[in-house]
Parts: structure tokens; C-alpha cells; sequence
């Protein structure tokens, strides 16, 4: 039997009713009991009773350390989590955790799992399987899928299918022949060992570009502790330079040591600043581009390299870098 661990954090999967609305309130014991005989050994740990709308920085440190602590005493560990930031979660795990030596699966659930058409049940027990099957790294299973953690982004708000893994396949899939991995796996350089490193600056801002964006507000966040700033931009990632001039303010916060990461606000396929003028003014300027990686894992991503005082050309170098799966370069 695989000895697995479950670090229960609260979420839907753990709400019950009350006069204030839906709030975590179920034990991991409690989410166990209502799976039934599972062919693995077990444990649990109760570490947070939270909503993920309040699962922040210091959270995630804390689930890192967590997982950090007991990655040698089992041979997979599943973290129940709710939906809404799991994707966020995971991505940061992922560099947090870099060369994580088991496999690390987020799971939660749309409905709580005491509501008798719960997908919370088929969703641990995907984890669980999960967990004790995939090679070492950082992974979210939900409805049927298993994803690389940072690749996945919430797509849908209340279908049971809530979770993509955008611009790369799914790990693996649940068919009648049980969880079918695919034989494409997403390759990265794995570290000889796992290093704890849970430095990180939160002070960036995630922009989405609209018509009519005042650029002077980016300069407005800068003067308020904004040290990075990742702007979703149109289509490839293009950005206007007339009027308001968006390119021209990205080479003043460049100048002035603010890195600016360019990314596309389209969910699928990458952002490519050399193929319109509007993209190629903004990549002249130091724009650095987040090729195909989701905002999740830009934004986590960035404020890693912030964490361990990395300056502009530092930070374009990083992303240039594909450290735990999260780009195609």
C-alpha cells in the first residue's frame, strides 16, 4: 500500500451550511470517511480551515513548509484546497518546491462534499490515485484530469469541469482503463534535491489592458510599492503607443527598474511581441515576454524572482527559463 498524506486547508470541499453562507468547517477525517475503502494508507493533517478567496503569500509559505516537513515520510501527499485560488497555490508551490522529490496533488470541489451529488468524492479520490502514481512535482486533479499545477487555470464557476490545463495536455485522464497517462509529458530540468525557498515579494499588480487605459496609473502603483508589474495585452500582447502611451511608460518603469512582463489576455496560446509593430515598441522598450505561461504562474512567478532580489535583466533571464514546466520555449 502507498502511504499517502492528506493536508486539509479548508475550501468548498470542506463547507457546511450556515447563516452566513457556505464556510470550511469539515475535518480531513471527515472528508475521508465519506470516500469509502480506499487501497491506500492514509493520514491526516488539519493545517488551515480557510475560504481560498483568504489563502495569501502567507498561506502559501506555510503549506510549502508543511509539505517541505513531511515529503520524506510518505510516498505522495494530497492538499485539499478550495477552487477559487488553487491555481494560484499551485503554481507558487511549484517554485517554492523546486526538484520536490513525490508527487504534490491540489484537489477541492465545486459542491461540498456532504451534498449527496458532490463531485468532491470522485475528485479525492482521482487525487489519491494521483498522488501515489505520477512522478514527483507539483500537480491539481479535478474532474477526471490531473494537470501540471502550474499550467492549470479555473475556468468555470460552478460546472463540475471547472479546471483546464491550458497550452499543454493533461498529465493524465480517467477513462475505463483507469488514469491514462499521456505518454507527451511536459519536459523540465529536475533538481538532484528539494530546496525549501519561500522568499517572495507580493508588491507586483496584474493589469488587464482595455481601450482607453490611463498609463500614469501604472506609475501611480510604482509610487505605492509596486515592484513588478505583468500587463495582459492584446491578442500577441500587443499595446498601444499613441495618445496613451503604454509602450512609452513600460520603458520608463523599465529604466527605472521595474520589471514589466508582457502577457496575452487570450487564455489559450502564447504571446509573441515580435510579430506586430505594437508588440515589437513595447519588446524595444525591455517588455519581457511571458511566451505561453498562464497569468497564474506569471504572476507567481514573478514574485518568486522579486523574493530572491533579482533585478530587470535578472527577471528577463529567469523567464526566459523554463524552471518546473511552466513554459514552452
Amino acid at each position: 500500500m502507498k502511504k499517502i498524506l492528506l493536508l486539509s486547508t479548508g475550501g468548498t470541499i470542506a463547507s457546511v451550511a450556515s447563516d452566513s453562507g457556505l464556510v470550511p468547517r469539515e475535518s480531513g477525517e471527515g472528508l475521508i470517511q465519506m470516500l469509502g475503502q480506499l487501497p491506500y494508507e492514509i493520514e491526516v493533517r488539519d493545517i488551515l480551515q480557510l475560504d481560498s478567496s483568504n489563502i495569501q503569500p502567507e498561506e502559501w509559505e506555510f503549506i510549502a513548509k508543511k509539505i517541505y516537513e513531511y515529503r520524506n515520510d510518505y510516498d505522495g501527499i494530497v492538499v485539499s484546497h478550495g477552487t477559487d485560488t488553487m491555481a494560484y497555490t499551485a503554481s507558487m508551490l511549484s517554485f517554492m518546491l523546486q526538484g520536490i522529490n513525490l508527487p504534490v496533488v491540489l484537489t477541492g470541489s465545486q459542491v461540498p462534499i456532504n451534498v449527496i451529488l458532490s463531485d468532491a468524492p470522485d475528485n479525492l479520490r482521482l487525487a489519491f490515485a494521483a498522488a501515489a502514481t505520477c512522478r514527483p512535482g507539483i500537480y491539481l486533479a479535478f474532474s477526471e484530469k490531473v494537470m501540471l499545477g502550474c499550467r492549470s487555470v479555473k475556468v468555470r464557476t460552478t460546472n463540475f469541469n471547472a479546471f483546464e490545463s491550458v497550452n499543454v495536455p493533461p498529465v493524465a485522464t480517467v477513462t475505463s482503463d483507469g488514469l491514462v497517462f499521456n505518454p507527451q509529458q511536459v519536459n523540465f530540468p529536475h533538481a538532484d534535491h528539494c530546496t525549501l525557498n519561500t522568499k517572495i515579494d507580493p508588491h507586483v499588480s496584474l493589469v488587464k489592458l482595455f481601450p482607453g487605459f490611463d498609463p500614469q496609473l501604472l506609475f501611480a502603483m510604482v509610487e505605492n510599492g509596486c515592484k513588478g508589474i505583468v500587463i495582459e495585452g492584446y491578442g500577441l500582447g500587443g499595446m498601444n503607443f499613441i495618445r496613451r502611451n503604454m509602450v512609452g511608460a513600460i520603458g520608463e518603469l523599465i529604466k527605472n527598474g521595474i520589471p514589466v512582463i508582457a502577457t496575452s489576455q487570450c487564455l489559450y496560446e502564447r504571446s509573441d511581441l515580435t510579430k506586430y509593430e505594437v508588440g515589437r515598441e513595447a519588446l524595444l522598450k525591455g517588455a519581457i515576454s511571458a511566451h505561453d505561461m498562464t497569468s497564474e504562474s506569471t504572476i507567481t512567478k514573478l514574485m518568486w524572482a522579486l523574493g530572491q532580489e533579482m533585478d530587470v535583466h535578472q527577471v528577463a533571464k529567469f523567464f526566459d527559463r523554463n524552471v518546473v514546466g511552466e513554459v514552452s520555449l
